[in-house]
C-alpha cells in the first residue's frame, strides 16, 4: 500500500508520495513513487504511482520509450506531448495496456493488478493541472471544488484536507496540510512510511523544487508532535456531552451490571 497526494491551489501545485512497498510483514522495502519529467523553461510533469509496482513501473517505462497512440504515427513521450491533457491520455493508455497484458498471469497467482496514478504539472503556454488516472486508462481532473487528489491509503489524511485546504490556501500552508495528512496516515497504517518525496511547482514557473523528507526530518517530527498536541488541547477545550452531566455540571457516572 502507499499514499500519494496532489494539491492544486492558486499559487501552484504540490505533490507528495511515500516510498514504502509492502509485500507482507517480512517483505517491506522502499521504491520511489514520485517521478518528475522536466524540460527547463518548457515543461514540468510529475507523476505519483500507487498499486501494483510492476504495473506502474512498466507503464512508466513504456511512456519513457515513447508510444504511438491509436490513429497517430508520431511517437509521443512526456517530453514532446503537446498538452497536459494529452500527457494524461498517454499515461492512461500505457497503464491500461500493461494491465491488460499482464493481468491474466498475475491474477492466476492471486496477485492484485490494481494501479492508479496522479499526473500534474504545466507546459509553457498551457494551464497548470492535476489528473487522477485509473488502471482502465480513464481519468478525472482536479477542480476548485476539491483542490486535491489522493491515491492509495487515502482515508486517514482526507478529513484534514477536506476541512482546511482551499484554492486560495497559500502554498506553504498547503504543503503543511499535506504533511499533516501523511503524519495522520503513518500513525494509523504501517503500510505507509517515510521517506516521502515531494515536488512543489509554482504556477507559470515551469519549474519544480524537489525534496526528500526522511523519517528523522526535524520539521516533520515537530509538525507531527504539534499536531497531536493541538488535537488534544482542542478536544479538552470542547464542552462535554450535556446528557452526561448532572445539574452541577459534573459528568454523570452510571454503573452497568
Amino acid at each position: 500500500m502507499t499514499y500519494c497526494v496532489g494539491m492544486l491551489v492558486n499559487d501552484g501545485l504540490a505533490m507528495i508520495a511515500d516510498t514504502r512497498t509492502n509485500a507482507g510483514v517480512d517483505n517491506i522495502s522502499s521504491y520511489k513513487k514520485l517521478h518528475v519529467t522536466e524540460v527547463p523553461g518548457e515543461r514540468i510533469i510529475s507523476i505519483c504511482t500507487a498499486g501494483n509496482l510492476s504495473v506502474t513501473q512498466t507503464a512508466l517505462a513504456m511512456v519513457a520509450e515513447g508510444i504511438k497512440m491509436p490513429g497517430h504515427d508520431d511517437i509521443e513521450t512526456l517530453e514532446n506531448t503537446p498538452s497536459l491533457f494529452r500527457a494524461a491520455q498517454l499515461v492512461g493508455y500505457a497503464l491500461n495496456q500493461v494491465r491488460k497484458e499482464i493481468a491474466p498471469s498475475l491474477e492466476a497467482d492471486s496477485l492484485r493488478v490494481s494501479a492508479s496514478m496522479l499526473l500534474g504539472g504545466q507546459i509553457r503556454g498551457g494551464k497548470m493541472g492535476l489528473y487522477l488516472i485509473y488502471a482502465q486508462g480513464n481519468f478525472i481532473q482536479c477542480s476548485a471544488d476539491t483542490p486535491y487528489m489522493q491515491i492509495g491509503e487515502l482515508k486517514y489524511g482526507k478529513p484534514i484536507l477536506d476541512r482546511a485546504l482551499r484554492p486560495d490556501t497559500p502554498m506553504a500552508e498547503a504543503v503543511k496540510l499535506g504533511l499533516i495528512s501523511f503524519d495522520s496516515t503513518i500513525r494509523s497504517n504501517v503500510a505507509v512510511g517515510a521517506p516521502f518525496d515531494m515536488v512543489v511547482i509554482k504556477r507559470d514557473s515551469v519549474h519544480g523544487e524537489q525534496r526528500r523528507i526522511e523519517v528523522d526530518d526535524p520539521y516533520f517530527k515537530d509538525l507531527g508532535r504539534r499536531w497531536s498536541e493541538a488535537l488534544a488541547n482542542a478536544h479538552r477545550a470542547m464542552p462535554a456531552p450535556p446528557w452526561l452531566e448532572d445539574n452541577s455540571g459534573r459528568p454523570q457516572i452510571s454503573v452497568v451490571g
